[in-house]
């Protein structure tokens, strides 16, 4: 009986370190990459694969509101939030003069491919995707485009 309750004791006690240890572990890096792509047709619009590289603290853009209404938000200057720092990879539009191109959108296809299985080769897991569309609503409407936002951690 002691030797169970001893085997018990020591049990817990590893388990009691192996959760601290959990809990003080590095939080991780992690990587947006996000896919605008546009859907003008005839090749106006502009589709790009971007990635910040800047290192951003956000603390200085936050404010605080104590009754719901009053805010310090006018003391956040918006030109201070754009970052210099990115990397920009071109992609097709989704529309060519035709109409659907599915040799871009294909294209596309493999350039995303491309990126993700570096970034999976350079350590990052693929953790989440979202993705929305403002899209083209007939012909008083030339504009849309389809944005994904990919999520990594490493």
């Amino acid at each position: 009986m002691k030797k169970i309750m001893l085997t018990i004791a020591v049990a817990m006690c590893l388990n009691v370190v192996a959760m601290a240890q959990t809990t003080t572990e590095k939080l991780g890096e992690w990587k947006i990459v996000t896919v605008v792509e546009s859907i003008v047709p005839m090749g106006l619009g502009r589709s790009r694969m971007i990635e910040n590289t800047t290192e951003v603290n956000t603390e200085q853009f936050r404010t605080s509101r104590t009754d719901g209404q009053k805010s310090d938000q006018k003391s956040v200057s918006r030109s201070e939030l754009k970052v210099e720092n990115f990397d920009e990879a071109k992609l097709l539009n989704f529309f060519s003069a035709a109409g659907i191109n599915f040799q871009n959108i294909a294209s596309n296809d493999a350039m995303i491919g491309a990126r993700i299985m570096e970034l999976e080769a350079a350590g990052f897991k693929f953790i989440y995707v979202t993705s929305a569309v403002e899209s083209h609503a007939g012909k008083d409407d030339s504009g849309g485009i389809f944005i994904t936002r990919m999520f990594f951690k490493k």
